[in-house]
């Protein structure tokens, strides 16, 4: 993977599962509707619309749809990318 690859927005039904998986490369999800909980071997993490998830690159996850089904924008970044934005973000907010 050379640069990000165009931004895919999905969906999906009340209470679909994702098996636990990983990527070669870092995930960037925005959740547009609805809901899903992604789940690591650390933690399960709860997100509704407007929340953002940024996985780096191998890290195992698995997800579950909530009640109302979801609606997802997806962006698939070279690994590191989310690395690097989470320093780019802390430097702006120190200099504020």
């Amino acid at each position: 993977m050379s640069g990000m690859d165009a931004p895919m927005a999905w969906s999906n039904g009340p209470g679909e599962t994702y098996a636990a998986h990983q990527h070669r490369y870092d995930k960037l999800l925005t959740v547009v509707a609805g809901s899903i909980t992604f789940t690591t071997p650390e933690r399960s993490v709860l997100l509704r619309a407007g929340d953002r998830l940024e996985l780096p690159a191998g890290t195992e996850h698995g997800a579950q749809v909530g009640a109302d089904g979801v609606r997802c924008i997806e962006a698939h970044l070279p690994p590191g990318s989310v690395a690097i934005m989470r320093r780019v973000e802390t430097a702006s907010v120190a200099e504020t």
